[in-house]
């Protein structure tokens, strides 16, 4: 068994990823660490929970954490970098959902977060938890970064294009939609229901915090700078991740179907639907999958890919069970068998 202990247990990837923890066969769940919370049942707070959690979240103590062999990190941005040296140093592995580690450069980690990095040597340690690029780096890692929502759909739409070379870098967009969830559990006048519901908007079209981590990740593919326009939406739904991504294609003559077929072939959580198709947010709805469709309309020189996410699953807690997975030498299913929810 796998001991486990997650730091940061109350927010929705907190619960999220608690829940998969407890039907997952091989992890104990040892430590749950919350300062708001500390001493109350973990079940009282999330009563979903009941039956499965029997634990009470505790103030976090580094002592305790260092007799884990794998520590989640489910906190806020800049949570992580504080604890994550001493706990590697007691040979505890971290999966970070935050943002501390996914950026390579502290500068350019300072210039998005707003705050100093406090152990940038760190930085190039990290492995960049998306299995489908890293999954034999990340077997071996200690420390890896789990990657952002809106990344992990982004990347994943692009990869086999950029793979392949088949579009011009220079010219790529992402206009992603995504669920409430994915402004975390806090109470802000934005995320109220009269605010959020029956309302569409887009935001941060200046530059979003995932715009850096997303560039750096199809450069390391592409191999070379690439030009991307990046624009995030609110939908008035709960989950749920809607990446329509554009390219010019170089190659006007290639069947893109198979390339998107042939890449994700043997990936257990990308699944690439028939010619023709439109993925839904519904069809991922607490599944660790993500659902792709390529269309190249009037058979034109752009190409259009679909890409779907629950933003909670792949996009954070289901995609970090996944990278534990792959840490400890376990089939990547392993507690990830979740059939999406409908309706």
């Amino acid at each position: 068994m796998i001991k486990v202990g997650v730091v940061g247990g109350t927010g929705y990837t907190g619960v999220e990823l608690l829940r998969l923890l407890a039907g997952h066969p091989e992890a104990e769940l040892a430590v749950i660490t919350s300062r708001s919370e500390a001493g109350h049942a973990v079940a009282d707070l999330f009563p979903n929970l009941r039956g499965s959690v029997d634990l009470a979240f505790s103030e976090p103590d580094t002592a305790r954490l260092s007799a884990c062999d794998l520590v989640f990190f489910a906190t806020p941005n800049g949570t992580a970098m504080s604890m994550v040296p001493q706990l590697l140093d007691a040979g505890v592995r971290v999966i970070d959902l935050a943002a501390d580690f996914r950026l390579r450069q502290a500068d350019e980690w300072q210039q998005w977060y707003g705050m100093q990095h406090a152990c940038p040597e760190y930085l190039q340690q990290a492995v960049y938890g998306l299995p489908e690029i890293y999954r034999s780096a990340i077997a071996q890692a200690n420390l890896v970064a789990n990657p952002g929502c809106y990344p992990t759909a982004v990347q994943l739409g692009f990869l086999p294009l950029l793979e392949e070379g088949l579009v011009e870098c220079g010219q790529l967009v992402a206009d992603a939609k995504s669920g409430v969830s994915g402004a975390g559990r806090k109470a802000t006048t934005a995320m109220l229901l009269c605010e959020a519901s029956e309302n569409f908007k887009a935001y941060a079209v200046g530059g979003h915090r995932h715009l850096p981590e997303i560039r750096q990740g199809l450069e390391m593919v592409a191999g070379k700078p690439v030009g991307l326009t990046f624009v995030p939406h609110l939908t008035p739904m709960i989950r749920g991740i809607h990446a329509t991504l554009y390219a010019q294609l170089l190659d006007t003559d290639c069947d893109l179907q198979e390339v998107f077929e042939t890449r994700y072939s043997g990936e257990p959580f990308v699944d690439v639907l028939p010619a023709g198709s439109h993925p839904e947010t519904r069809s991922v709805r607490g599944a660790n999958h993500c659902r792709i469709a390529v269309h190249r309309p009037q058979q034109g020189n752009t190409v259009v890919v679909l890409s779907v996410i629950d933003n909670l699953v792949k996009g954070a807690a289901g995609q970090a069970l996944q990278n534990m997975n792959v840490m400890f030498g376990l089939n990547e299913l392993t507690g990830l068998k979740n059939i999406a929810l409908l309706p």
